[in-house]
């Protein structure tokens, strides 16, 4: 047992934690939560770890602050290149089969857990490329982190970030600048920001896609199971989902049904 985070302080930290983003913390990652801890008592110079406490059950944003540092951000454009290949081969073509007969020729995305933006921009960028002529897109991109959506907003990158980006895309997209790379306004502005915890309902709805990659392995599978089924009431009929590749819906009593193409796995809201 830690001297900083006994156990009793580690149950109402993680309690209030799990409440407040179904984000659960267990004996093998405890020690993320008391460097995190540490950070931000340093920061707003307490000594006591029941001070802080009292703190963020009063001081919302300090609670987001707190939440925001206890998340992982590994992110990077196209990560996971399968599911691109499926979007691009597949589900875009599938979707404007599906509702193009309908008049509605938007398609709507979301990127769920976006961290610092590199997912949702390669989103547009693939959209960009094979949305047909006459149709249009949005791609909806949120996080927990205020922190990774202000990194996102401005979509600037340094070179180490911006490896995963094929070349075409990025003398097409991004400008040299000094210390990396900036995104064109052209894509920047076919994405939205904003802040979201997985937690409560988005309020979106009609979506065609959504992905929320490599987030439910922090949550319980009490957790999941709440987040999946919000996902369902935002999602159109004959729409996808696509999760982390170490993720699945396998044993959870939910209505989505697996697909399997010649590119990845992913799961689909048919009706």
């Amino acid at each position: 047992m830690s001297d900083f985070l006994n156990d009793a302080d580690f149950e109402l930290y993680r309690k209030l934690i799990y409440d407040e983003s179904g984000i659960t913390f267990s004996a093998t990652n405890r020690s993320i939560l008391e460097s995190r801890l540490k950070e931000r008592l340093r920061e707003k110079k307490f000594d006591a770890l029941r001070d802080y406490y009292l703190l963020i059950t009063r001081d919302k944003e300090e609670l987001k602050t707190l939440l925001d540092s206890v998340t992982t951000n590994l992110t990077r454009f196209f990560r996971n290149q399968a599911h691109f290949d499926a979007l691009e081969k597949y589900v875009v073509p599938e979707l404007v089969k599906i509702r193009g007969g309908s008049g509605d020729r938007r398609l709507r995305f979301w990127s769920a857990g976006c961290s610092t933006g590199e997912e949702p921009y390669s989103i547009a960028i693939l959209l960009k490329e094979i949305v047909p002529p006459g149709w249009t897109f949005e791609v909806v991109a949120s996080d927990i982190s205020l922190k990774c959506l202000m990194v996102g907003k401005e979509a600037f990158y340094s070179d180490q970030r911006i490896q995963g980006m094929p070349e075409t895309y990025l003398a097409k997209y991004f400008e040299r600048k000094p210390g990396g790379y900036q995104l064109k306004d052209e894509i920047k502005k076919l994405v939205r920001f904003d802040y979201h915890n997985l937690k409560n309902d988005s309020g979106l709805r009609n979506l065609d896609v959504i992905l929320c990659r490599n987030v439910l392995i922090y949550f319980d599978e009490a957790a999941q199971k709440a987040t999946i089924e919000r996902f369902w009431d935002a999602m159109a009929p004959k729409s996808f989902l696509f999760i982390g590749h170490s993720e699945s819906l396998f044993g959870m009593n939910t209505r989505f049904e697996f697909v399997k193409t010649d590119w990845a796995t992913f799961y689909r809201k048919f009706i």
